[in-house]
């Protein structure tokens, strides 16, 4: 899958990146599509409220790698939902511990 990144202050994170921001970095770019990362580590998850159309995947707890999918329009399948199958890149907007915020 293509990344993008939604700051250059993100995009040195993501070419400085260890551990497990790597682990999920190279996740990312190894899957055809989002549909993948349902499969794989970090528990992809939809987020809520303020971030309503944004996804994550698990980092050290509490952190996460926030992103939107990219796509226009947005694949919706026939219930409703994001066709994850066809999305071929994500744009990361945040890394880090949005909980309490």
């Amino acid at each position: 899958m293509e990344i993008v990144f939604g700051s250059n202050k993100i995009r040195r994170s993501c070419n400085n990146a260890s551990g497990r921001l790597k682990t999920r970095l190279d996740d990312i770019l190894a899957a055809e599509n989002m549909g993948i990362l349902k499969f794989l580590p970090g528990k992809l998850h939809a987020l809520k409220g303020n971030r309503k159309g944004q996804w994550a995947l698990d980092l050290e707890q509490p952190k996460r790698l926030c992103f939107e999918p990219i796509a226009d329009p947005l694949p919706i399948s026939k219930d409703g939902f994001l066709s994850l199958s066809e999305v071929y890149a994500i744009k990361i907007v945040y890394i880090g511990d949005y909980h309490g915020k």
